[in-house]
């Protein structure tokens, strides 16, 4: 059926063989409405583009969904949402999925029962289901940082991800590094694939072989960077410099070398990713690579408020250049190790 841009409340009921008032339950989020009922209607309303004739339409809520709420990580990405919706005069919700990659059936009701104006999910992202619900309200998604590519029609806000895993690895190979090893993240993460295609680059464009031995897979956390540091450092032939895919990695990577009885640049220089507060705490301080995650996820706050207002285009995405931090943890390698 051809789609009708100014259709109502009444035809998208008799579409649906329903009451208005039926239709204003599911537009509004109530639970009351029988699941088959209600898929039926946001698929009428989704295909026929129904908008309520009325200006209050949302509140000024927005949705802030967010792996893990403790953390500098976390920290980082609440000030810059919050820093965005303040100048909207918005108000942030913040939600963790608890692990999952998308937030649960619960919060989509939640979100749909407090007609929130716009939604921005970090490291995790709706379903397909979820989507065409939040759409069907006017409820725009944009995405930060998401673990895999965004699908059509969805805004996503990343980092220059492969570009710093570039500048990070060329900031060892200047150094005379040679036995570079990488911890990247976890396998199916866009951003670990992201920052191990810049390490891969890097040795290419320098013409040292890629040793598959110094490339470990690992899952962002600090006990990964010290349990493969270890597994590295008992190499025949173990790496100068490792490059770990995010400061928490680094920082597990210090932990081996201390445990090896090696200092950190002397016998093994380190670079992380991130630039997170401990990264400057750390002893040697850090040297990373800074991804804006304040900016990040402002500017993901910023195009889902104006979103809900005027709209985005299909595949709408927006790249903020990440930059080399230099600190005290690399230097060129030992005599000995040349």
């Amino acid at each position: 059926m051809k789609s009708t841009p100014d259709i109502t409340i009444a035809q998208v009921a008799a579409l649906a063989g329903v009451s208005t008032t039926t239709v204003s339950k599911v537009f509004n989020g109530r639970g009351d409405v029988a699941a088959d009922t209600r898929a039926a209607i946001e698929e009428i309303m989704l295909t026929h583009g129904y908008r309520p004739r009325t200006r209050f339409v949302t509140a000024p809520l927005l949705e802030l969904v967010l792996h893990g709420l403790a953390g500098p990580y976390a920290m980082e990405v609440i000030r810059g949402a919050a820093r965005a919706a303040d100048a909207h005069r918005v108000a942030v919700v913040v939600s963790d999925p608890g692990g999952r990659p998308a937030p649960g059936d619960t919060w989509i009701e939640t979100v749909l029962s407090r007609r929130s104006r716009a939604v921005v999910s970090v490291l995790c992202a709706p379903t397909a289901e979820q989507r065409a619900r939040l759409a069907g309200r006017v409820i725009p998604v944009v995405l930060v940082d998401p673990i895999t590519e965004p699908g059509p029609g969805v805004a996503a806000v990343h980092a220059a991800n492969r570009e710093g895993g570039l500048a990070a690895t060329r900031h060892l190979l200047e150094l005379g590094h040679r036995r570079i090893a990488v911890i990247t993240g976890p396998a199916g993460a866009l951003s670990a694939r992201e920052r191990l295609i810049g390490y891969r680059a890097a040795l290419d464009t320098a013409g040292v072989p890629l040793d598959r031995a110094l490339v470990r897979a690992g899952a962002y956390q600090v006990e990964d960077g010290r349990r493969h540091a270890h597994e590295l450092l008992r190499l025949p032939d173990p790496p100068t410099a490792v490059f770990a895919c995010n400061d928490a990695q680094a920082l597990g990577v210090y932990q081996a070398a201390h445990d090896k009885g090696l200092r950190v640049p002397d016998d093994l220089s380190v670079v992380g990713f991130d630039d997170l507060p401990p990264a400057r705490w750390a002893t040697p301080g850090l040297t990373t690579i800074r991804q804006p995650l304040r900016d990040m996820a402002a500017e993901a706050t910023r195009l889902a408020v104006l979103s809900a207002h005027h709209g985005l285009p299909a595949h709408h995405r927006v790249v903020l250049p990440t930059e080399l931090v230099l600190r005290a943890s690399t230097s060129p390698p030992a005599p000995r190790q040349l």
